[in-house]
């Protein structure tokens, strides 16, 4: 009896867990997928300049569907609302008071924050009021202006070092010789 009453009070942490993990998981592995593959070889193979535009329209693409699956499934599976709630915390944990200092500190330097660590997507579904609620005017000012700024500092961040490793191959392939 006790084991079963266990596990009853313990189950719904284990799905809580299990959704941020496939949930975390998933939105890791798609963007490192477009970050560290597509987008050098994009940048590679059009330039920093076409390269650059192609990029960022498919990262308006996979950020929007991102957002709208969120909105849609109405389930917290990055731990965002989560992350929302430290900014209360009151605790005696010196970890949670930082977390709850930095996140109370201002939006615009929690939205640079976001926007360069993160993404778009990461950026407005923490920064909008409500949760699950869609996208107001004020989201779309933060949507646009992550996306424009998030993907300049990618995007030249790919530029360099696409060029970096072209220097050193040069440099390479001329020792040879």
């Amino acid at each position: 009896m006790e084991t079963s009453n266990f596990i009853a009070k313990f189950l719904p942490y284990r799905i809580r867990a299990a959704e941020l993990v496939v949930g975390i998981s998933t939105k890791q592995l798609v963007s490192w997928s477009l970050e560290y593959m597509l987008c050098p070889y994009i940048i590679y193979t059009f330039g920093l300049l076409w390269g650059g535009v192609t990029m960022l329209f498919i990262s308006v693409f996979s950020c929007l569907l991102a957002i709208r699956l969120y909105d849609w499934s109405k389930r917290d599976w990055l731990g965002i609302e989560a992350i929302k709630e430290l900014q209360n915390y009151e605790g005696e944990k010196s970890a949670g008071r930082f977390a709850s200092w930095f996140l109370k500190k201002s939006e615009p330097v929690v939205f640079l924050f976001l926007t360069v660590w993160y993404d778009p997507f990461i950026t407005t579904a923490y920064l909008r009021h409500g949760k699950f609620n869609g996208m107001a005017v004020r989201d779309w000012k933060i949507f646009f202006g992550s996306l424009l700024i998030g993907n300049a500092y990618w995007i030249l961040a790919c530029y360099m070092g696409i060029t970096i490793v072209e220097w050193a191959w040069r440099g390479v392939k001329g020792l040879a010789l």
